[in-house]
């Protein structure tokens, strides 16, 4: 037998064994105790006692996408707004109280939800039920620290996209797929919406969206729930219901058409992008769509980097990207840093034919049951940590899938056959559904001197 041969054996044993392994490991998952409070917020806490640790996540189901054309940015200015300080408990004092205790704290803005969180002792658990208690209905809105903080914002904006050609393409990529749900705008928000924002915004935002029955807490952690429900009932309950804020949107129409657009920025070298629309979790679909995800993207032995990046060498790094976990349907996209020399339309086809090959050809069984190992293992580990742990059922929850869709999701990629993914890819990476963004790099400008600098020459 050749090497060649011995070596394809040998993987696809190793594979095999490996998803024997898997498949025979109890859940490492512990189902939560679910509660639902006289107010309407929804808590699930998870007993973990291997340490002494807890993670405490509040999630608002409010992000970008509860936002209005020339308002985008509302949720996430919120979010830096929320650490500015209650009657009770002023700016700083948040944040301080955490660390003093041994703790870390911090915050994130998504298209879907915004979410708190505090890492600690468990011993410290109730401090960070109190001042996420407080600040949910105590938030103190000061016109100074909005003004001082909006300018916090814009230079985060600065950073992350204007001075990053690839994500300022991302970004632009969104705009021109989605014309007009709200995963149009970006999550930080454009310039002139930062600008337009004002603190009375922000108040109506906190007003319609923080409220604990538009919340779930999550814990993770050395708790026993059934005492520590009690110590929640008493800080949260107090807290009155608020209104219950309208949680859907207008489906973006079908798009009947390939859309091209071109993004001209200083940057080194080309990137280019290739974006489809896609379902997501409540539909059978998305679980095909994950692994074809895998199969061409996942790690040096994923088609894409074998082919564009070691056969072909026209590409410095290459992807794909694919969120199931969304409220709406969302982007399928797949990404290319191009070699130095290459020519982005060799890049724009070869990306193109890993697709086609996909969608003439099934995946083989060896990169099938890989792609399901990877996803699987990735699943599997994620339960170690209790912040994980408490992310994905935050997250399940928030978006509409409930917690108990964690559970399913394993069992849904396993029944994915190589078909599925061959169909999926046939029916939603279609030239109509296609959406291509080009990102042409310009020399950078030439620093003028400034306004007397001595000038050199003969004289």
């Amino acid at each position: 037998m050749t090497w060649p041969a011995i070596h394809r054996n040998a993987t696809k044993y190793l594979l095999v064994a490996l998803c024997f392994f898997l498949q025979a490991i109890p859940s490492l998952a512990v189902d939560p105790a679910e509660y639902v409070l006289s107010n309407g917020m929804r808590v699930l806490l998870v007993e973990v006692p291997k340490a002494p640790v807890v993670t405490v996540q509040v999630w608002y189901k409010v992000g970008s996408r509860n936002e209005v054309m020339g308002r985008a940015g509302l949720s996430h200015m919120l979010e830096h707004m929320m650490f500015k300080g209650t009657a009770k408990y002023p700016k700083g004092s948040f944040s301080r109280f955490i660390r003093k205790n041994g703790g870390i704290d911090n915050a994130f803005t998504g298209q879907d939800f915004t979410a708190y969180f505090e890492n600690l002792a468990a011993d410290r658990l109730e401090l960070a039920l109190e001042l996420e208690a407080d600040r949910m209905q105590g938030l103190a809105l000061d016109r100074n620290e909005f003004q001082t903080e909006r300018e916090v914002v814009k230079e985060e904006r600065r950073l992350r996209t204007e001075d990053d050609p690839q994500g300022a393409l991302i970004e632009a990529m969104f705009a021109q797929t989605f014309l007009s749900h709200p995963y149009h705008w970006p999550v930080i928000g454009w310039f002139s919406d930062l600008d337009a924002m004002s603190l009375e915004d922000l108040q109506r935002h906190y007003d319609t969206f923080y409220s604990p029955n538009n919340a779930t807490l999550v814990v993770v952690g050395d708790i026993k729930a059934d005492i520590l429900i009690q110590t929640i009932r008493n800080l949260f309950e107090p807290i009155p219901k608020g209104p219950s804020p309208k949680q859907t949107v207008s489906p973006e129409p079908e798009q009947r058409g390939e859309r091209r657009f071109f993004l001209k920025r200083e940057a080194q070298v080309p990137f280019v992008m290739m974006g489809f629309r896609v379902p997501n979790y409540s539909s059978e679909d998305s679980y095909a769509l994950s692994l074809l995800e895998s199969i061409l993207s996942s790690g040096k032995s994923s088609r894409l980097y074998q082919s564009l990046v070691y056969d072909q060498k026209n590409s410095l790094a290459v992807g794909a990207d694919y969120s199931l976990m969304q409220t709406d349907p969302g982007l399928f996209y797949f990404y290319s840093l191009v070699n130095p020399g290459a020519k982005v339309e060799a890049v724009e086809e070869a990306l193109q034919r890993e697709i086609t090959r996909l969608q003439n050809d099934p995946p083989s069984d060896v990169e099938l049951q890989r792609a399901k190992n990877q996803v699987e293992a990735s699943r599997v580990f994620e339960q170690d940590s209790n912040f994980r742990r408490a992310m994905l059922l935050g997250q399940s929850e928030t978006i509409g899938a409930g917690w108990r869709w964690v559970d399913q999701f394993l069992e849904r990629i396993r029944s994915v056959t190589a078909k599925d993914i061959q169909r999926v890819a046939k029916q939603y990476l279609t030239p109509d559904n296609r959406t291509v963004g080009i990102l042409i790099p310009l020399p950078p400008k030439q620093q003028e001197p400034p306004p007397g600098a001595a000038q050199q020459g003969k004289s």
